[in-house]
């Protein structure tokens, strides 16, 4: 969703109900936001979602008579996961010349009305925040699978979910991919999911159809991830597909797969483990189970197809097209993770001299993957019993910097490291490494942990690190004490990274440096 949309090439409609006079029913000011297929104006309390007169094969809103229809779809299909949300559909109309949210004219354009949830507590931004709590995802597992057992069913539903039918889907989803590979996917990994696809699909195919003849194919949500799961008056979960009932129509376990995908791509496997039992618990499908690495393959590969086609669209911006670039990388690897059932955690270690962005960088894949940011400065001031933004201009060598503590921040470093990997979350670890005992103690933790190991090495000018040193000495939220003569201590005894690694030049864009180590990572 992209915000903040200008009002340049905007629709005179759309324009129009920027303007409080248009909404006498809730005057103030709206925030407009966009996606490929709908307008959404956000107020204090509502939400209006107008659908653009589009068609793109999967989906054709280009009449009115079909965005009214897909209106009241998505109202009702929509009021049973969250029946608070969804208001209904209102008319805009035409009163006097000017546009109106409502009224008594006849009705030009169609909007759903929607009660405006805190965006503080969707599922995603309580990732984000570690606000998240195994009580509220057991409730989230039961209630998704209540609402499964719930959902209707019949002969024309149920044949979405025969072989044939996953097949043809599936091949879809390959042949439409098959530009990015070198871009968002490797050739090697591209065979490897679309080999695993296929025999898994040949080899289970009589599982495949029991699932059908025991009703497990049902009208579901085809939509739920953590962007759409809120904690509000309980849980509400909102915008499933209206517009295409073959995203819709499926086994119930490929439904719970979207979610248990995604919580794994925001590295949070404890909690998709937590709802996967919850789920499975609750339905008692035992033979379920059996396909949800493959249904998380499959939910995790359309992603990264998603993604792919959004990081090549010359109307999105810059920045967006980077992110998606970068999303889609990774959601293709973690779709490849889940062929061999046996996923493992990663650690990322990005070393160098201090001033060579190893933050940036490092900052850069966890706000982007949800991997764990294990940076030595805060670890070495916490055992110091320092706050992490207190800066201290000590010499290099004494003090906290001194060779036994620096022995000691490295072994809390790699214990830390280790107690994340063990539960099966990724890392970065972000530090200097400057002796290559400390890069092998933190290397013999993650191999202990069973996680697959990279080493990124960041490196920059003199010139280059000492403007960033000078720049960032008082920067608000710095927690590093590193200045020019620790530098150069520094410097005068690194030990050169040893085995074969990436190298990332400070002196490149941070999107240049990102897409060089998601390739070299994730590919």
């Amino acid at each position: 969703m992209d915000k903040g949309a200008l009002s340049q090439g905007l629709p005179e409609l759309i324009k129009a109900l920027l303007d409080p006079a248009a909404r006498p029913s809730d005057p103030g000011r709206a925030e407009l936001r966009q996606t490929h297929v709908s307008y959404l104006l956000f107020t204090d309390e509502f939400v209006y979602k107008i659908k653009k007169p589009v068609n793109f094969g999967f989906l054709d809103f280009t009449s009115l008579e079909a965005r009214r229809f897909y209106c009241d779809e998505e109202v009702r299909l929509n009021r049973r996961l969250a029946p608070r949300v969804y208001l209904g559909v209102i008319a805009i109309t035409r009163e006097n010349g000017s546009f109106r949210l409502g009224g008594d004219g006849e009705a030009l354009e169609y909007a759903v009305k929607m009660k405006r949830l805190p965006e503080e507590m969707s599922l995603r931004r309580m990732i984000e925040a570690g606000a998240v709590t195994e009580e509220f995802i057991r409730r989230l597992g039961a209630t998704i699978a209540a609402f499964h057992e719930n959902a209707g069913t019949d002969a024309h539903i149920s044949g979405f979910g025969l072989p044939e039918a996953i097949a043809r889907n599936t091949a879809e989803n390959f042949s439409q991919t098959e530009r990015f590979i070198g871009k968002t996917i490797g050739q090697g990994l591209f065979i490897r999911i679309k080999e695993y696809t296929g025999s898994f699909i040949e080899a289970n195919s009589a599982l495949l159809r029991r699932r059908v003849e025991k009703g497990f194919i049902r009208d579901c949500h085809g939509d739920i991830h953590s962007e759409h799961v809120f904690a509000q008056d309980g849980i509400e979960i909102i915008d499933c597909i209206e517009f295409n009932e073959r995203f819709r129509f499926s086994d119930v376990v490929a439904d719970q797969a979207f979610l248990s995908m995604d919580l794994d791509f925001h590295n949070r496997q404890d909690l998709s483990a937590l709802f996967d039992s919850e789920y499975f618990s609750a339905t008692g499908d035992a033979e379920g189970k059996m396909l949800l690495d493959f249904y998380k393959c499959y939910r995790a590969y359309v992603r990264g197809k998603v993604e792919s086609f959004k990081a090549f669209e010359e109307e999105v911006g810059d920045e967006a097209r980077s992110d998606a670039l970068l999303s889609a990388i990774y959601h293709f690897y973690l779709s490849g993770l889940y062929v061999s059932g046996k996923a493992k955690p990663a650690l990322i270690i990005v070393c160098g001299l201090p001033g060579t962005g190893k933050s940036t960088i490092a900052k850069g894949v966890c706000e982007r993957t949800g991997f764990v940011h294990l940076m030595s400065d805060v670890v070495r001031k916490e055992l110091a019993g320092r706050k992490p933004e207190e800066i201290e201009f000590e010499q290099f060598g004494e003090g906290i910097y001194s060779e036994h503590f620096t022995e000691r921040t490295y072994a809390e470093f790699a214990r830390r490291a280790e107690g994340f990997l063990r539960q099966g979350r990724s890392v970065v670890t972000d530090a200097t490494f400057s002796k290559r005992r400390y890069l092998k103690k933190v290397m013999d933790a993650a191999v202990a942990a069973g996680a697959t190991v990279h080493v990124i090495e960041c490196v920059a000018s003199n010139a280059t690190v000492r403007a960033r040193l000078d720049e960032r000495r008082w920067e608000a939220g710095n927690v590093s004490d590193a200045d020019w003569r620790i530098y150069l201590g520094k410097k005068a005894s690194f030990e050169e990274i040893p085995g074969p690694h990436l190298v990332v030049e400070a002196e490149r864009t941070l999107a240049e440096n990102l897409l060089e180590v998601f390739r070299a990572v994730f590919d």
